[in-house]
C-alpha cells in the first residue's frame, strides 16, 4: 500500500454521496430485502404455530408460550455474537452464515417427532435469526445520506411482504398439508438468498477500517459503474481501526446514554409488536369482548383450531404493516427520527385503551390494525436510527446488542399475551399500554437526532494510537 501526503482526498462517505443512489442500490435492496422476508416469515409462524400445537399435541398454555419464547431466547443469546462477528469479519460474512444456519435448522424443525425436539430446533432457528438485523447494517453502509432514511424504511417493506406471505401460505397450507409443510415451505426465501449471495459485496466502510482499502476501492468502482457514474478525483482516505466491535465503546462518554435508552426502546418495540401479533389470534379466538375480562377455557387442554375467518382477520391486521410504513416514510424526514418513534409509541397506546371496553369483533380488528401499523412503523424507525447514531467501528455490535434487548422483550411477551391474558385481560392491556408510553418518553430524551447526519466512521479516541489516518491512490 502506498501512503501519500496530499489534500485531494475523499472518504467512503464522500464517494457514496458523489455516486448517488442508482441501479446498484436497487439491486442490493432486493437482495437484503430477501433476507428480511425470510426473517419476517419465521417470526410470523409463531402466532400460527402456537394454537395449532395447543390442539394437535394437547399442550397447556405455558408450553405453547414457551414455543415462542425459546425462539427469542436463541435470538437474544446470538444477537450480540452476530454483531461481533460482523464487526470483526465483515457484514457479508455474518449475514450469510446466519442465513445458512437458519435454513438448516428451519428445515429440520419440520421433521420434529416430539415437543422437546421442537423446542431445541426452534431455539436453534432463533439463534440464526438473531443475525438478520445485520442486513440493515450492511445495507445502510451503501447508501448516501439523503436516501438513507427512506431507503431503510422501504427495505422494511420486505418485512411486511414476508409477514403477509406467511399468512397467505398458512391459509393455503394449514387446512390440507399441516404445520410441518408450513415450516418447510417458509424457508424458501432463505434458500433463494443463499443461492444469490455470491453477488453481495462487502461493505466498503468495513473494508477501509479493516485495512483493505484496495478492496474498498474495487467495491466503490463497482457501485460507480453500475450507477453510470465516476468516482471522485483523488485518493481514498480512512482511519485504520485496529480494534473493532468492543462492548466498552458503546459506553463511552459520548454514547452511554444513547446505548441505554436505545436498549429500552428496542425492548419496548419488540415487546409491543410481538405482543399485538400474539394478542390478535388470542382475542379473535375469544370472540365477544364483553366476555373477555378473563380468557380461560373450561378445560386447560380445551382448544380451537384457527378457522378461515381467523386467518382472514389475521391477514387484514398483518396488512397494517404497509400503511404504517407509508406514514412513517412521510414523517421521518420531516419531524426527525426521535419524534417519529415517540409518535408511533403514543399512537399504539391510544389504540390499546379502547380494548378495555365492550366492543365487537370489527372494532377490535380496526383497533389492532391501527395499533400494529403504529408499532410496526416505530420498529422501522429504530432500525434507521441505530446504524445512523453509532460509528462504523461499533455499528454492527450496537445493532446486535440492541437486537438482543429486543429479543428479551419478545421473550417475555408470550407469557403476557398468552398466559397473563388468561388471568386478566385488563392487566395484560395495561402492561402493553404502560410499556409503550415509557418507550415513547425514552425516544424523546435521546441525546442525538440523526436527521441529515452522515454516518460516522469512528468514535472518539480517548486512548490514542488506535487509528492511523492513511490514503491510497485511486487506480
Amino acid at each position: 500500500m502506498k501512503y501519500l501526503q496530499c489534500t485531494d482526498t475523499f472518504t467512503v462517505d464522500d464517494a457514496l454521496e458523489f455516486i448517488g443512489f442508482g441501479k446498484f442500490q436497487w439491486k442490493i435492496s432486493l437482495l437484503t430485502g430477501l433476507s428480511w422476508i425470510a426473517d419476517a416469515m419465521e417470526m410470523m409462524i409463531l402466532s400460527i404455530l402456537g394454537p395449532q400445537m395447543h390442539c394437535e399435541w394437547r399442550l397447556p398454555s405455558y408450553e405453547v408460550a414457551f414455543i415462542t419464547s425459546v425462539v427469542f431466547i436463541g435470538m437474544g443469546i446470538s444477537s450480540s455474537i452476530w454483531g461481533k462477528i460482523s464487526d470483526n469479519y465483515g457484514r457479508k460474512t455474518g449475514l450469510i452464515i446466519c442465513m445458512c444456519w437458519t435454513l438448516y435448522y428451519g428445515l429440520l424443525s419440520a421433521f420434529v417427532p416430539v415437543y422437546g425436539w421442537l423446542l431445541v430446533l426452534r431455539g436453534l432457528v432463533g439463534f440464526g435469526i438473531g443475525g438478520a438485523p445485520q442486513a440493515v447494517t450492511l445495507y445502510s453502509e451503501f447508501l448516501p445520506v439523503k436516501a438513507r432514511g427512506i431507503c431503510i424504511m422501504l427495505i422494511a417493506g420486505f418485512w411486511a411482504i414476508g409477514a403477509v406471505f406467511e399468512v397467505l401460505l398458512a391459509l393455503l397450507v394449514m387446512p390440507t398439508l399441516g404445520w410441518r409443510w408450513l415450516l418447510g415451505l417458509s424457508t424458501l426465501p432463505m434458500a433463494l438468498f443463499i443461492c444469490l449471495c455470491n453477488w453481495l459485496p462487502e461493505s466498503p466502510r468495513f473494508d477501509v477500517l479493516a485495512g483493505r482499502r484496495e478492496k474498498a476501492m474495487l467495491t466503490l468502482s463497482r457501485i460507480a459503474k453500475d450507477n453510470g457514474k465516476s468516482l471522485p478525483q483523488g485518493t481514498l482516505i480512512a482511519f485504520k481501526q485496529n480494534s473493532r466491535g468492543r462492548i466498552q465503546d458503546l459506553f463511552s462518554a459520548q454514547y452511554w446514554r444513547t446505548t441505554l435508552l436505545l436498549w429500552f426502546i428496542w425492548f419496548g418495540n419488540a415487546f409491543s409488536y410481538y405482543g399485538i401479533v400474539l394478542l390478535t389470534t388470542e382475542l379473535f379466538q375469544a370472540g365477544d369482548s364483553c366476555r373477555r375480562a378473563k380468557i380461560e377455557p373450561s378445560c386447560s387442554f380445551e382448544c380451537r383450531y384457527l378457522t378461515a375467518d381467523d386467518y382472514r382477520d389475521l391477514l387484514w391486521t398483518t396488512l397494517a404493516e404497509f400503511p404504517g410504513l407509508l406514514v412513517i416514510i412521510v414523517v421521518i424526514d420531516r419531524i426527525g427520527r426521535k419524534r417519529s418513534m415517540a409518535l408511533c409509541f403514543f399512537m399504539f397506546s391510544l389504540c390499546i385503551v379502547p380494548l378495555y371496553a365492550c366492543i365487537g369483533r370489527l372494532a377490535i380488528t380496526i383497533l389492532i390494525f391501527i395499533a400494529r401499523a403504529s408499532i410496526s412503523g416505530g420498529y422501522q424507525v429504530v432500525f434507521v436510527y441505530t446504524p445512523e447514531v453509532f460509528p462504523t467501528e461499533t455499528r454492527a455490535l450496537a445493532m446486535g446488542t440492541a437486537s438482543a434487548m429486543a429479543r428479551v422483550g419478545a421473550l417475555i411477551t408470550p407469557f403476557v399475551a398468552q398466559v397473563m391474558l388468561r388471568t386478566s385481560t385488563y392487566l395484560t392491556l395495561s402492561v402493553y399500554c404502560g410499556c409503550s408510553l415509557l418507550a415513547g418518553g425514552a425516544s424523546l430524551v435521546l441525546p442525538i437526532e440523526t436527521l441529515g447526519r452522515g454516518l460516522q466512521e469512528a468514535g472518539p479516541d480517548p486512548e490514542g494510537g488506535r487509528r492511523q489516518e492513511t490514503a491510497t491512490t485511486d487506480n
